[in-house]
């Protein structure tokens, strides 16, 4: 796996067997990345056809090197999953696969502003042309909206408190950088603790950036339609948030985890779960990549 550069692909082998690959299936691979995934499905496509979505331009780069005519690029967020495959004239698939969160290139980049351990300027925008940066979470969001991001997507301990500081420090100067932002979170980061706090900071500042659970879930409701009788949904998240949501919908339906039921009572679901637990990775694996170790992956089939 070390010829990775760009991004080791997590539980390369469990995607696969989860996807349950037909030779002339056509399937989805949502995050496309550095293309470790799809690599490996196309190996096992004869007659049938993959569809990749990223809205990174540097993953999208790197795509150019994957000469395919067993390949589609889609440049663009996955949460429009089903509008994008009605253009290619794609009504149902038979496989889809998605490898959420973020990619190790992205944290790697310094200039990103995605990791805590570079100085840049607050950005984390996957998709470089809009609007929303990390600069604008921090400086325009009302105490509330902090408060609430904070501890909902990041689980911050001391979300309140940590909003009230953000807001105050910001009206004297504006919050442009990852150092400019650490300052002040170093001021109520526990001893010894204080990357694990900054990652959740960030953390809860990419999702809101990236709107990703919004897009996890729009995602999640198209597959049901998107998904031919028998397709294979598998997703792996890396963080409890998204999981919560992945199982919910696989078990019920609904990412909130309401049931769903008709007039006799037999509850409505699109999918079976194939897995009961998340798979995770093996020792194997966690020695050569770190990134493996909060993955959960999940599969599913289409009822």
């Amino acid at each position: 796996m070390a010829d990775y550069e760009y991004h080791q692909p997590v539980m390369l082998q469990e995607c696969i067997e989860g996807l349950n690959i037909k030779p002339n299936g056509l399937y989805v691979d949502l995050t496309f990345g550095g293309g470790g995934h799809s690599k490996e499905i196309l190996k096992h496509l004869d007659g049938g056809h993959l569809y990749g979505f990223d809205q990174d331009q540097d993953a999208v780069k790197n795509a150019e090197s994957l000469d395919s005519n067993k390949f589609t690029l889609i440049e663009g967020n996955f949460r429009y999953l089903k509008r994008y495959l009605k253009a290619y004239g794609v009504k149902q698939v038979d496989g889809i696969l998605g490898d959420l969160g973020i990619s190790s290139h992205q944290i790697d980049d310094g200039e990103r502003g995605f990791s805590t351990r570079f100085d840049a300027e607050l950005d984390m925008r996957m998709d470089q042309s809009a609007d929303v940066t990390a600069k604008t979470v921090v400086n325009t969001y009302s105490t509330d909206a902090l408060h609430k991001l904070l501890g909902m997507y990041g689980e911050v301990r001391n979300a309140k408190t940590l909003a009230a500081a953000i807001a105050a420090e910001r009206i004297n100067k504006e919050i442009k950088t990852v150092e400019d932002l650490k300052k002040i979170l170093s001021r109520f980061a526990k001893r010894g603790k204080e990357n694990r706090y900054y990652a959740q900071v960030f953390q809860a500042i990419r999702i809101e950036v990236n709107e990703e659970l919004k897009a996890l879930e729009e995602v999640l409701v198209q597959s049901e339609e998107v998904l031919k009788v028998g397709g294979r949904l598998v997703v792996m998240s890396y963080h409890s948030l998204e999981d919560r949501m992945v199982k919910n919908y696989i078990a019920k339906g609904k990412v909130q985890g309401e049931l769903e039921k008709d007039f006799y009572g037999n509850v409505l679901k699109p999918f079976n779960a194939i897995t009961r637990k998340p798979v995770e990775a093996s020792e194997e694996e966690l020695k050569i990549n770190n990134r493996a170790r909060s993955a959960k992956l999940r599969i599913a089939e289409k009822i």
